[in-house]
């Protein structure tokens, strides 16, 4: 098995279409597909700079997910944030730690890019999972999504989010208490509403 990682309008089709495959079964569409060219179709803003990480055994994506990075000001500083999105494996082979791998090298692979921290929401249940591949809850804290004029609280109905960090930078790690007990105005923007 191997690791590939793409920006995600890079990655290669036939690789691209398994990972819309398995979103579409852990995350059904709400409506039909449109139509064949639906597919081409990226699942994040581009200005979150996407990149996804797949983990490829023989040509078959086991799992995939995607790493989102923005700015973001707390506390009067400002930080290089990067968060995991569309985090899925594909089902027959739940349970063996794929994911998990996959989760553990988007940490690292987040630290090498330079971010000064990786910080994202899961719901309540998937805590100890993002935890078994080194991530830590960040308690009382939630994300504000959306936008300025059209927030998303993950701590706000129908959510029972937590929200999940690690501190990548010396500037991060110093600061690292702020971060607890807190608000964080990420506003990813329209698409990716919440990360």
């Amino acid at each position: 098995m191997q690791i590939l990682c793409f920006p995600e309008a890079d990655t290669p089709a036939t690789l691209r279409a398994q990972v819309l495959d398995l979103q579409h079964q852990a995350w059904p569409p709400a409506e039909p597909s449109p139509g064949p060219d639906a597919d081409a179709v990226l699942s994040h803003d581009p200005a979150l700079h996407p990149h996804s990480m797949l983990l490829v055994d023989d040509g078959t994506v086991v799992a995939a997910l995607d790493v989102l990075s923005k700015p973001l000001v707390h506390a009067g500083r400002r930080y290089r944030a990067g968060g995991l999105s569309t985090v899925v494996t594909r089902p027959a082979v739940r349970g063996r730690g794929y994911g998990r791998r996959l989760v553990a090298a988007a940490r690292t692979a987040m630290a090498d890019a330079g971010l000064d921290l990786g910080v994202f929401t899961c719901d309540r249940p998937l805590e100890p999972f993002y935890r078994s591949a080194g991530w830590r809850l960040l308690p009382g804290t939630h994300l504000i999504g959306g936008t300025p004029r059209c927030p998303l609280a993950s701590d706000r109905p129908p959510f029972d989010k937590v929200t999940m960090a690690d501190f990548f930078s010396a500037g991060a790690r110093r600061h690292h208490a702020a971060f607890r007990h807190a608000r964080l105005a990420l506003y990813p923007g329209t698409i990716d509403r919440l990360w």
